[in-house]
């Protein structure tokens, strides 16, 4: 299956949910989910039952289109969850939180995670001193991430440290706006991930 290049907002709207896909715009009266919060079609306003099958899958849509993650690579991360000690749900949202993309995303170098996807893949930032263009690529305790120096100008990158203070940046990431860098300081915790997804309708979902 390729990657979903449609209208972001129609996500949040099928999802019945704010999703931030869209950056700064999701903070604006532009927001489409705030002025149609009922899923997209000509159907959308007619509210029905959903089965319990129904409440997982969407719960699992829910969390893979924040991270913009396909159906293969979900599973996947669910998969190395599921053996890693601990709660699995919690494992798999920690895991796809440590994900390069979305530290770029979550230090205000990017305004949206599709957009910090595409600056790491195009070579946009440094890991610890090397560049890096895998987003798939999991930060540890005390990683440091920067932009490099001829891209700090970059407009995109410029707008997006003005707009972070609207959804701030997270406790476990320490980040230097002046010198466009960024460490991991500690590890997510559930807690630390402010999103609006029931994990446990994952894992039963995957358990079947």
């Amino acid at each position: 299956m390729a990657r979903y290049t449609g209208p972001k907002c129609r996500l949040c709207r099928r999802e019945g949910a704010k999703l931030f896909l869209k950056g700064d715009r999701c903070f604006t009266d532009k927001c489409a989910y705030e002025r149609r919060p009922y899923a997209p079609g000509q159907h959308g306003r007619i509210r029905k039952k959903m089965s319990d099958y129904a409440v997982q899958l969407r719960e699992k849509q829910k969390a893979r289109r924040v991270y913009g993650i396909l159906e293969e690579q979900f599973r996947s991360y669910f998969a190395e969850a599921d053996r890693q000690k601990g709660v699995t749900g919690a494992n798999l949202l920690i895991n796809l939180e440590r994900r390069m993309d979305n530290v770029v995303f979550r230090m205000g170098f990017a305004n949206s995670r599709d957009q910090a996807r595409q600056m790491v893949r195009h070579g946009l930032f440094i890991l610890n001193g090397r560049r890096v263009t895998i987003p798939s690529i999991q930060v540890r305790v005390g990683d440091v991430v920067e932009v490099r120096e001829k891209n700090r100008t970059s407009p995109s990158i410029l707008e997006a440290q003005q707009v972070i203070a609207r959804r701030g940046c997270p406790v476990w990431l320490e980040v230097d706006g002046a010198a466009f860098k960024g460490k991991v300081n500690a590890m997510p915790t559930r807690e630390d991930i402010q999103l609006a997804v029931n994990e446990q309708l994952i894992v039963e979902l995957y358990s079947k």
